[in-house]
């Protein structure tokens, strides 16, 4: 079994209901709410474990908020390894209004992290024995510094593992510049990575392969959003499109999309079937309300189509 680790410096405990109409100055009559742990690593974990696979989520856990998500996250069978924080854990609220669809997502922002809380952090991650893969998703709340996930993916890579980043900002092109493995930005980030509105395929390529040149990173995967998403490397360039889907919440999708790619990175899998099965993962995900995440089985129904509908034909450069 691999040993795969995510972390997660920003976890909320996601409440989630629906109404029929959002309307201001009026009483709302909402359904009742759903709570769901969430927060990016906490979303890759909680998506891995519905595929079938194992890792190990580390958070910080702070106050009333962090003992519920603790409790729901060992309910959905994960393992954990929490950080004690002198703040609460923060919450986020949606809302879908059932007359049109429409989803409302109010995000909370996350409280501060005492320095001996992040020491912690690495601390821990130092005295791991093994890694094979750790995988960081989310922003940096306030009291971690900028260069904080650079100084992760030192140790990572000094233990030999693969370091998988979704972030963005300034914390993004610090762990650039330190080594990673696969970093998943979407369009909007990568452009800012270059300085360049990414508004054509050959812009978006040549921005890529820019990223892989100037930044120490093996694989970049570019979320397109509802278009797919594309598989950089110095030497190829895969393209898949997502199919279409009747989509109920796009909350966590990203995370899965993640999931789905460690999930096949850790069987030994091509990066052309690791694109197709995290588009699949990240597809499922959102035809699933609220925070739940992908069924595997929507995952592999929709791998099998990608794959019946896309051949192995990326660019070489």
């Amino acid at each position: 079994m691999k040993h795969i680790y995510t972390l997660t410096l920003n976890p909320a405990l996601d409440k989630s209901t629906s109404v029929d109409r959002v309307e201001p100055e009026q009483k709302l009559r909402c359904e009742n709410p759903k709570f769901e742990p969430g927060g990016g690593g906490i979303n890759i974990s909680r998506a891995l474990n519905k595929l079938g696979g194992h890792s190990i989520a580390i958070y910080p856990k702070g106050g009333p908020t962090g003992e519920h998500m603790q409790l729901l996250l060992n309910n959905e069978g994960i393992q954990q390894y929490t950080i004690p924080s002198q703040n609460w854990n923060r919450e986020n609220f949606i809302v879908v209004e059932e007359s049109t669809n429409k989803q409302f997502r109010f995000g909370m922002p996350g409280p501060a992290l005492l320095s001996s809380e992040v020491d912690a952090v690495l601390k821990y991650l130092n005295d791991l024995p093994q890694i094979d893969f750790f995988i960081v998703s989310g922003s940096i709340p306030e009291g971690v510094p900028t260069d904080f996930y650079k100084s992760v993916a030192k140790i990572v890579n000094t233990k030999k593992g693969k370091f998988i980043l979704d972030t963005s900002g300034k914390a993004l092109e610090e762990a650039l510049k330190e080594g990673v493995y696969l970093c998943k930005p979407n369009i909007g980030e990568l452009g800012q990575l270059v300085g360049e509105e990414l508004d054509t395929i050959p812009k978006q390529e040549a921005a890529a392969l820019k990223v892989l040149n100037d930044y120490q990173v093996e694989i970049l995967v570019v979320s397109l959003g509802p278009f797919g998403a594309f598989l950089a490397t110095k030497e190829k360039i895969y393209h898949v499109a997502a199919p279409s889907v009747n989509k109920k919440s796009t909350v966590g999708a990203g995370d899965s999309m993640v999931a789905g790619m460690v999930y096949q990175l850790a069987q030994g899998k091509s990066l052309f079937e690791v694109l197709k099965y995290g588009i699949a993962t990240g597809t499922a995900a959102t035809m699933n309300s609220g925070t739940e995440l992908c069924k595997k089985e929507d995952v592999e129904s929709l791998y099998q189509w990608i794959t019946k509908h896309h051949m192995e034909n990326g660019t070489h450069y």
